[in-house]
């Protein structure tokens, strides 16, 4: 009876596998213990591949870190920013709502993201400065063009107000609750109809303060 045959090794992932893993694993490894506490074994453990993998591919852990950043920056801005300029909903309600779930949505399959976002921060790297700020250009730039369907020039109005309405997204999806958070649909209703009433009474009885804003 002949002998079974070996095994070997186990066949290493392919390298862009690997390196998915391992930013995935790093922002959560970030996002626990901080930029600086973090470290490779931790994170190599996290992914399932071998702290030279690590290593060869990202170098050190401040490298990892600068491009975890710059991974979840870009992923943000994708899921939240891109979807802001499809104007083929022409209803407001509608649009707001779906922009709204949109960042929701990256929240809730990304909740490293912030976290690890507020670190670079803090670490001296302005990275969610900038994501609101590109993030800011995108959705003013879509609130114009839908201003401009009612005939309305909104100036700066515009600037201001979509930096209202991430602001009370971005704490909402980040806030802490007594007992079970409300639930998540509820929410994105109540921003949304608090936007779909602000800005008909901009069109209607409060128009001067759209003049104001110019």
């Amino acid at each position: 009876m002949s002998s079974p045959a070996p095994r070997g090794r186990p066949r290493k992932l392919p390298i862009g596998e690997q390196r998915a893993r391992v930013l995935s694993s790093a922002a959560g490894v970030f996002a626990v213990h901080g930029a600086q506490a973090a470290t490779i074994e931790q994170i190599a453990r996290r992914a399932g591949v071998s702290r030279q993998a690590v290593y060869e591919q990202f170098g050190d852990r401040t490298t990892l870190f600068t491009q975890v950043v710059a991974d979840i920056e870009e992923r943000a801005f994708e899921a939240i920013g891109a979807p802001a300029l499809d104007l083929s909903q022409p209803e407001l309600r509608s649009w707001a709502r779906a922009n709204y779930a949109n960042m929701f949505a990256f929240v809730a399959a990304n909740p490293d993201a912030f976290p690890v976002l507020r670190e670079a921060e803090r670490m001296g790297d302005p990275a969610l400065t900038r994501l609101r700020e590109r993030l800011a250009g995108v959705y003013t730039e879509a609130s114009r063009q839908r201003w401009a369907r009612h005939g309305v020039d909104s100036g700066r109005a515009d600037k201001a107000l979509v930096t209202l309405f991430f602001a009370m997204t971005e704490a909402l999806v980040q806030a802490s609750w007594d007992g079970e958070p409300p639930d998540a649909d509820a929410l994105i209703d109540l921003l949304t109809e608090f936007t779909v009433g602000g800005v008909v009474r901009l069109r209607t009885a409060a128009a001067d303060v759209m003049e104001r804003l110019r």
